[in-house]
């Protein structure tokens, strides 16, 4: 029979306070929407002050020191035994450390602030926000930048090249060209030139066409290119922009090898082209990017991290002029709002103090992970996911998330954002240590090119039977796809070439 009644449970349960939304919301901004946010706070609320050693203060303030302590911390990192030389204690800080102390302000913050100083470190399991409050859809225009980042990740292309395409798109401009030197490229990444200008031909069939051009001519070039209306005449006009730009029409005439009404027709062909195929994407003004993190060579071996501290917004909770407008509150109106600056103060400023502590404790686990990319190069980086960091750290893989985006590690092989890090893994067949993508795509190619030596084709089953022998654990698909990113033909089509060879 259904009927009603009354039941008592007992459950353990996280309340979502906003307080709670605003400190991962904080996690996850940038050092200039940070600022941005500190700022807004700054007006907002009369308790808080800046941190400024060369001004002279008129009361006694109660100083964020162990966000002080974050921002000048730093952990030495030695990887001879593959852990890290640090202090565990020193390390290991979990994410209610220091937020359900009582606040040392005169008025106790509210129940509800007091909720919200709980462990968020696991909230939002797969990666999702509480109530949807926090990532909404974005409807905004992608930018450049967002639009090639993302035709790179789509592509077939393998962890190593993925990260050297990442170094070139973070060199274009607003007009879509690209803007530096791919020697210097290749030596920062430790690979050579020649793996570098193949990744930028990749990335010049990316949309839109022209796109990552280093002149007007080279985009210029692969949109006549796309039309098929390179030929060596459209060519000489090409490198002889200069005499258009002069008109000098019988020069180009002469040096292209056509007659007036052919040349008409090319220019004509010309005008119709976007010398800026950039220009057409909406987005922010470009910003300078500051390192959120830094890492350099310890001289006793191993690496240096340590947060930046020009990043880190240092605060204060002036509490002698709250106990001034505590004392001096008369209705329970004035009274409210003093207890809830006092208690939003308290909160911003343990807030900030633990979003250092983390993205310091990330950023140590990915430098200890890929510690032979920074010593060898772009060949050496490992397989990487953010559970592996979640796991090793103990929080949430969210978390990561969230601490991994829109956040800067400066490195002596240049400044990456620290999803840069992130890359596939291939699973071994006795489930001991996964295989690099880049390392098995590479042994795929060397197996092949013996072929021709050998007059003994290999099929795409027959390198899956090979590779699992030698303990990689691949499906068949997978080595067509990694065979066709690295441009080469099926086992038929290579038959006929031994053949005809």
């Amino acid at each position: 029979m259904l009927g009603q009644r009354l039941e008592v449970r007992q459950g353990q349960g996280l309340v979502v306070t906003p307080q709670l939304q605003q400190a991962i919301k904080l996690l996850q901004l940038s050092n200039q929407e940070l600022e941005a946010f500190v700022e807004a706070e700054l007006e907002r609320n009369p308790l808080l002050q800046r941190d400024e050693p060369d001004a002279p203060g008129e009361g006694e303030a109660v100083p964020a020191e162990a966000a002080e302590a974050a921002a000048s911390s730093e952990t030495e990192l030695s990887f001879e035994d593959g852990r890290s030389s640090a202090a565990d204690e020193a390390m290991d800080v979990r994410a209610e450390d220091g937020w359900n102390d009582a606040s040392e302000t005169a008025a106790a913050p509210t129940a509800e602030a007091q909720a919200g100083l709980n462990d968020w470190s696991r909230v939002g399991a797969g990666g999702s926000a509480p109530d949807g409050e926090l990532e909404r859809p974005d409807t905004r225009e992608a930018t450049l930048w967002e639009h090639l980042q993302a035709q790179a990740s789509a592509g077939r292309l393998s962890p190593a090249d993925l990260a050297i395409a990442h170094v070139l798109i973070d060199m274009v401009d607003e007009g879509g060209y690209l803007r530096g030197d791919l020697d210097e490229v290749a030596d920062r990444l430790g690979c050579g030139l020649d793996r570098v200008e193949a990744v930028l031909k990749v990335c010049h069939g990316f949309e839109p066409t022209g796109i990552m051009a280093r002149s007007v001519p080279e985009c210029l070039g692969l949109q006549l290119a796309e039309r098929n209306r390179l030929d060596p005449a459209m060519q000489a006009l090409l490198d002889n922009l200069d005499l258009l730009a002069k008109r000098d029409l019988p020069g180009l005439k002469k040096v292209c090898g056509v007659d007036g009404e052919d040349l008409a027709e090319m220019i004509g062909e010309l005008k119709a082209l976007t010398p800026r195929p950039g220009a057409g994407f909406g987005g922010e003004p470009a910003q300078t990017v500051v390192a959120d993190v830094i890492v350099k060579p310890d001289p006793a071996g191993g690496w240096r991290v340590e947060l930046n501290a020009d990043t880190l917004p240092r605060l204060l909770v002036d509490k002698r002029y709250h106990g001034v407008v505590a004392s001096g509150a008369r209705s329970d109106q004035e009274k409210t709002f003093v207890a809830e600056c006092a208690a939003q103060a308290s909160w911003l400023v343990k807030s900030l103090d633990q979003r250092a502590k983390t993205i310091l404790k990330v950023s140590s686990e990915i430098v200890r992970q890929q510690d032979a990319f920074l010593a060898f190069g772009v060949e050496c980086l490992r397989p990487l996911n953010l559970k592996t960091v979640a796991d090793a750290i103990g929080m949430h893989e969210s978390t990561v998330s969230r601490v991994t985006s829109n956040k800067w590690i400066a490195t002596p092989r240049g400044l990456f954002e620290l999803k840069f890090f992130f890359t596939a893994a291939i699973a071994s067949v006795d489930g001991q240590a996964s295989h690099s993508a880049e390392a098995v795509r590479h042994r795929i190619k060397t197996m092949i090119e013996a072929e021709a030596a050998e007059k003994d084709v290999l099929s795409d089953d027959a390198i899956v039977e090979i590779l699992k022998e030698a303990g990689i654990d691949i499906a068949r698909r997978t080595v067509a796809k990694y065979r066709e990113a690295l441009r080469i033909p099926s086992s038929m089509q290579r038959k006929r070439m031994l053949r005809a060879g």
